[in-house]
């Protein structure tokens, strides 16, 4: 005799097949009570994806607050799954386009990643926010810079969903949308920006300021139900000396400690650009944004409608379009784990995400 439905390992597969017969069921019959519990169902949100193995691509505006370095190389070291590395924010004329791209190249490089593509994303002109100053060899090259190219070149590889990390402006995201919207329902994004309590309440928050239009082109997405619902890492959570990184922090310590890899002196070189040139510190926002998307548990979200103004704030609101939105963190845990990724003597077999 063969075992029982009771007797049998129930998968993740399994739970979502039944949660989808269910909610498709009641919107067949409209007017019934299983239309109503679909309905409540919807509302929650969608049953989850199993994203353990997708691959990751990182949106990021590297080479200007160091935090995104740093966020950069804790992924590098310890996901294999990483894929693709983006630039957003791209450096303009004055600086020459790209040099973001291959400040990332660079790092990932001399972090054994070479097996991580890169490409130069979109360019919002010059940018202030540069500090990898003569950090790069001249000889690197250029990197691609056909993000559509490079993002569905990720998504041809695997089936099933891709995560994206977003540690910038919103550009290059809006761009794939536009260009390549078939991809749209693949992609489960975890974006750092936004605020409903921006301590400049006449401004926007910085990563959403940058490019209000293709902030607008994401929202929209997400409200046609194109886009998978968006995990926002809020400025009120993650600007805090809490995560804040100095050059006496333990952290940097060990970075700077004589004998550290050829990554970790880079890293700590431009760190000292950021600090004499804007802030004797980094906050990882960044950081704690890819902490999220790897669903570890430092940030609590909510779901709420979001409704978006001409540039760029965000309010609750009921017409809104509905996201999550993080409500807190548990700081202390979580830079225990960055530290721990950012050790030099760490090893990345001894642990996954």
């Amino acid at each position: 005799m063969g075992e029982s439905r009771e007797e049998e390992a129930v998968s993740r597969e399994d739970m979502r097949a039944e949660w989808r017969a269910i909610v498709e069921a009641g919107e067949a019959v409209p007017g019934s009570g299983l239309a109503a519990l679909s309905a409540r169902m919807r509302a929650t949100g969608n049953w989850p994806e199993d994203l353990r193995s997708a691959p990751v691509i990182i949106d990021t505006d590297i080479g200007g607050d160091a935090d995104d370095a740093l966020a950069v190389v804790a992924a590098a070291r310890s996901l294999p799954r990483l894929a693709l590395v983006l630039t957003s924010d791209e450096t303009g004329p004055a600086v020459g386009y790209g040099e973001r791209a291959r400040f990332a190249r660079y790092l990932l490089d001399l972090t054994g990643r070479t097996d991580v593509a890169v490409a130069s994303g979109v360019s919002l002109g010059d940018t202030r926010y540069y500090c990898a100053d003569g950090l790069v060899p001249d000889e690197l090259p250029r990197q691609p810079a056909d993000v559509v190219a490079a993002v569905r070149a990720v998504c041809a590889a695997v089936p099933g969903p891709v995560q994206w990390v977003g540690m910038g402006p919103l550009s290059n995201l809006a761009l794939v949308l536009e260009a390549a919207p078939e991809l749209a329902p693949r992609l489960h994004v975890t974006q750092m920006g936004g605020a409903l309590n921006y301590r400049d309440p006449s401004r926007a928050e910085h990563n959403f300021r940058l490019d209000v239009p293709s902030v607008h082109k994401v929202f929209e997405a997400v409200g046609t139900g194109l886009l998978p619902t968006p995990y926002f890492v809020t400025s009120e959570v993650t600007f805090t000396s809490e995560m804040e990184v100095t050059a006496e922090h333990p952290v940097y310590g060990a970075l700077a400690a004589p004998g550290a890899p050829a990554w970790a002196g880079l890293l700590v070189a431009h760190m000292r650009q950021w600090f004499a040139r804007f802030h004797p510190g980094t906050i990882q926002h960044d950081a704690l944004t890819l902490s999220a998307a790897l669903q570890l548990p430092f940030v609590d979200f909510d779901k709420m409608p979001v409704a978006l103004d001409g540039i760029g704030r965000t309010t609750r609101a009921d017409t809104g379009v509905p996201v999550w939105l993080s409500l807190s963190a548990h700081y202390p845990a979580f830079m225990r784990w960055l530290s721990q990724r950012l050790d030099p003597a760490w090893e990345p077999s001894e642990a996954g995400a």
